[in-house]
């Protein structure tokens, strides 16, 4: 049977004029109405939301954290063996002979900056030091928490949470959309990357359905990001002087919450009014400086050598226990309080929360790379977009979170870092090394990590709301009308704002847990289909049929 080539034309239709003019009504209203409703109900009927919410959350938990654990695995088993397969690797995210459009350091900074650089900030130091307390190995007996004998286990979560299942799942989405966007001229919106299962059909209300749903998985995926971001900034605020935004327990007040989203929404706003190649790659850049001087304090001054076997003998560990933990689900025997209930319930709170996240978190940072990544090739893209960001997540964790662990153990901090806030253990680490020698020191060192989270929350939101027009835009990255770039800056800050204020960051935990469920159905969906596209690809060749659109005229050559 002779071969013919890809399908390259999938029209979604848009509004030609009005308010909505290069909108898809559809997917645009739709989303919208989804996420105003909830931002309603959190804000009116709180103790409501939080319960119905809260009990969605604990059967989704219960009943699908196999399938969140199994599914980010072959995430990773996808990208690896794309990168590894001769004939998928060597691909060109693009038309033949295209070349990147940014830097290495531009690709790196903007795919760092937006996909996980909030978290290094708060979790670099909060995770290894609440792993160091509480882990399965305490759990079960093996280990002692708060001890030595701990930390090496608390790496090996620590990396598995941060590492290569994290950036594989942004991978997965990015090369599935730079793959049909770039190579076969199809709109750059999640549809596009299922064609090889569904076909046209997903011009209509399959298409619809499913680019829907990446919106509000963007929306709750992001908001989980902020709301941790937010609670970190109110409580540098209060660290560098800023009275009445903070409870005692470290926690925001409503008057923080809206200091803090009106800087931040504002800021990522004006940006997201820029465009990419202007306000998010200066931003990106700017962030990547500061975070490589932070590190470097870290590093220099910090606990060099206990953070150095951290990170070696850290990766060691992790790999060696990667097959395992990959595929491995606790199951609870419902006896509370017993050792296989407390371990079910640890497995829901850290790998099962993070791998919801991830997927959440996927449509937005995988949109955003494949925007960002034209013209590299696949084996490029997994090793720049899954490989490298994993080390740096974990030289992050292996010299700040080893930094405060030590401090513990042999530094005299008594608990000083183990007993903040998580947002705020990273700002009484530095003023406990920095206050002794000069307290103008530390309170610098705090404004600087201030200015970097602020840059990292930025770059997050208006990548975001520029991602969230891509979509509603039918894939279109052209300038997108000024009131939906407003109206996203503002639904998100009121996710936020109106989650933080109902239930805390456990109320956005539980409302994008819920949101990725879904999503995470459509990316092995996209595994399946960027494998099928690949394959079928090959045969093209081999049968001399044309693969990528011609880069003169921008559609298919005929067969």
């Amino acid at each position: 049977m002779s071969m013919k080539p890809p399908l390259s034309d999938l029209p979604i239709k848009t509004a030609e004029n009005g308010f909505y003019r290069g909108f898809s009504v559809n997917v645009t209203v739709v989303s919208k109405i989804i996420i105003s409703l909830l931002v309603v109900w959190c804000i009116v009927w709180p103790t409501q939301a939080g319960t119905i919410l809260g009990n969605w959350n604990t059967a989704i938990l219960a009943q699908f954290a196999a399938w969140y654990i199994w599914v980010v695995t072959a995430f990773v088993l996808v990208c690896i063996g794309l990168a590894i397969w001769p004939a998928a690797g060597r691909l060109n995210l693009g038309t033949v002979g295209e070349k990147p459009e940014f830097s290495n350091f531009s690709w790196f900074s903007m795919m760092f900056g937006a996909g996980i650089g909030v978290g290094m900030l708060t979790w670099a130091v909060a995770e290894p030091v609440a792993h160091f307390k509480n882990n399965p190995s305490v759990i079960q007996g093996v280990t002692t928490a708060l001890d030595v004998d701990n930390v090496r286990t608390a790496y090996v979560w620590s990396y598995l949470h941060w590492g290569l299942g994290a950036w594989a799942c942004y991978a997965i989405a990015g090369l599935a959309l730079a793959f049909f966007s770039y190579r076969r001229g199809l709109p750059l919106t999640i549809r596009s990357s299922l064609t090889p299962l569904f076909g046209k059909s997903l011009s209509g209300t399959v298409g619809h359905v499913i680019d829907i749903v990446a919106v509000v998985a963007t929306i709750l995926g992001v908001a989980q990001t902020l709301g941790f971001g937010v609670e970190q900034f109110v409580a540098g605020l209060t660290r560098i002087g800023i009275g009445g935004l903070a409870l005692e327990d470290g926690s925001a007040t409503t008057l923080g919450i809206v200091v803090a989203l009106l800087v931040i929404m504002g800021a990522s706003t004006m940006s997201a009014l820029s465009g990419v190649g202007k306000g998010i790659k200066w931003l990106s850049n700017i962030n990547m400086v500061l975070s490589i001087f932070l590190l470097g304090f870290f590093i220099i001054f910090g606990a060099t050598w206990f953070g150095a076997s951290a990170f070696f003998i850290g990766i060691w560990d992790y790999l060696v226990a990667l097959p395992w933990l990959s595929f491995n689900v606790y199951s609870s025997d419902g006896v509370e309080g017993s050792e296989a209930f407390l371990l079910t319930q640890w497995q829901g709170w850290w790998p099962v929360f993070y791998w919801a996240w991830w997927i959440a978190f996927a449509p937005f940072v995988g949109l955003f790379l494949a925007r960002i990544s034209r013209g590299r090739s696949i084996r490029e893209f997994v090793l720049g977009a899954m490989i490298v960001p994993s080390l740096m997540c974990f030289v992050w964790f292996a010299w700040a979170g080893g930094t405060a662990i030590d401090l513990e153990l042999n530094g005299g901090a008594n608990g000083l870092i183990l007993d903040a806030a998580n947002g705020d253990k990273i700002f009484a680490m530095t003023e406990f090394m920095l206050a002794p020698i000069a307290q103008a020191l530390a309170w610098a060192m705090a404004v600087l990590i201030v200015v970097l989270l602020m840059t990292f929350l930025v770059t997050s939101a208006d990548s975001a709301v520029l991602i969230v027009n891509t979509i509603n835009a039918a894939g279109d990255e052209g300038p997108k009308a000024r009131p939906h770039i407003l109206f996203w800056g503002a639904a998100l800050a009121f996710v936020v704002g109106g989650l933080l204020i109902s239930g805390g960051t456990g109320a956005i935990q539980t409302a994008m847990v819920i949101g990725a469920l879904p999503f995470s159905l459509v990316m092995a969906l996209m595994c399946i289909a960027l494998i099928k596209a690949i394959w079928n690809d090959s045969r093209r060749e081999a049968a001399g049929v044309a693969t990528t659109i011609d880069p003169e005229t921008m559609v298919m050559p005929a067969e």
